[in-house]
């Protein structure tokens, strides 16, 4: 028996056309619909247009119900596989969003274009073409949402876009690609040591801000989040860990306010690790409570932080991370 596989438009670069200008923007008619046809897909393939919008305007509401739509598709429509197509810009962060709400064995894949559908050297339909495979093969299940680029899988908590127009774009710092995909088949040669999942009802506590260290960084922006309440910050740090003095007094004033300070460093290979014992230095910072995360990106970071704040944690919130 056949398949079932559910492919969900949300709109990008993938959907769109390129017109005589030059300029590529959104069209009510996606050219991925009528193009089915010329893909090999040995499934019954269903399809949808569940959002029509460009990456940058992705909303955690979109996100809740991407999150709903899949759940429904997989326990009460029966279907096999998942695939997504998204814009390239917030990719990453919709598929980590997803891996970390999502508690399901059936793949899910999610794939974008860095050429709009009617440029020369187009990738949006061999991207959908690997994604289609990826998300029907048996050796996809039980690995969490899936990222699908240039004949390469990713896994959604470490990926990262990282260059603003390359076909060959989304990369994973330190690890590299967990598989591939050739013209008709799905190699897998790593997976992650822990797949993590958290029940998500709704997105109360939404205010978590993203802040990136530098060379004599003040303290104004982050004095700012601690007198407005914010839910949380990640600060993308120095180094493996570290901070000018120059901004302390507002790290203080954060965690005086018990809002979660999480570091991650603005460097996007290796881990942060409490190393330096200095005035800013990892050690001193861990030991006034911030929280060092192992290997997540700052917008990563930010999501997972989201994602926990709306749970009842058994554990302090620095355990899982």
């Amino acid at each position: 028996m056949a398949k079932k596989l559910l492919i969900l438009h949300t709109g990008g670069t993938i959907s769109m056309s390129e017109g005589e200008d030059g300029k590529v923007s959104p069209s009510d008619k996606n050219p991925l619909v009528a193009a089915l046809d010329k893909l090999n897909h040995p499934a019954k393939l269903y399809q949808e247009s569940l959002l029509n919008v460009p990456s940058p305007h992705i909303t955690l509401d979109h996100w809740q119900i991407l999150k709903e739509r899949i759940e429904h598709a997989v326990q009460a429509e029966q279907f096999d596989g998942i695939v997504i197509t998204h814009g390239t810009d917030t990719l990453e962060e919709t598929a980590y969003f997803l891996d970390l709400a999502l508690n399901t064995k059936v793949p899910v894949a999610i794939t974008g274009a860095m050429r709009s559908s009617n440029e020369l050297g187009a990738d949006g339909l061999i991207n959908l073409q690997s994604a289609i495979l990826v998300a029907l093969s048996d050796e996809s299940q039980n690995k969490g949402v899936l990222v699908v680029m240039n004949d390469e899988i990713h896994h959604a908590k470490f990926v990262t876009k990282t260059h603003t127009t390359n076909v060959a774009t989304f990369q994973t710092p330190t690890f590299g690609p967990c598989g591939l995909v050739t013209k008709n088949q799905v190699i897998y040669f790593q997976h992650l040591s822990q797949y993590e999942h958290f029940p998500i009802e709704r997105l109360t506590k939404r205010n978590v801000q993203l802040v990136k260290a530098y060379v004599e960084m003040d303290s104004f922006l982050l004095e700012q989040l601690a007198q407005h309440q914010c839910d949380g910050v990640v600060i993308e740090a120095l180094g493996a860990g570290n901070l000018p003095p120059s901004c302390l007094s507002g790290v203080k004033k954060l965690l005086d306010a018990n809002i979660p300070v999480v570091l991650v460093s603005r460097a996007f290979n290796g881990i942060t690790q409490d190393v330096y014992d200095y005035l800013g230095g990892g050690k001193q910072l861990k030991q006034q409570g911030i929280i060092f995360t192992k290997g997540l990106s700052g917008q990563k970071a930010r999501i997972k932080l989201l994602v926990l704040l709306n749970q009842s944690l058994a554990q302090p919130l620095a355990n899982y991370f």
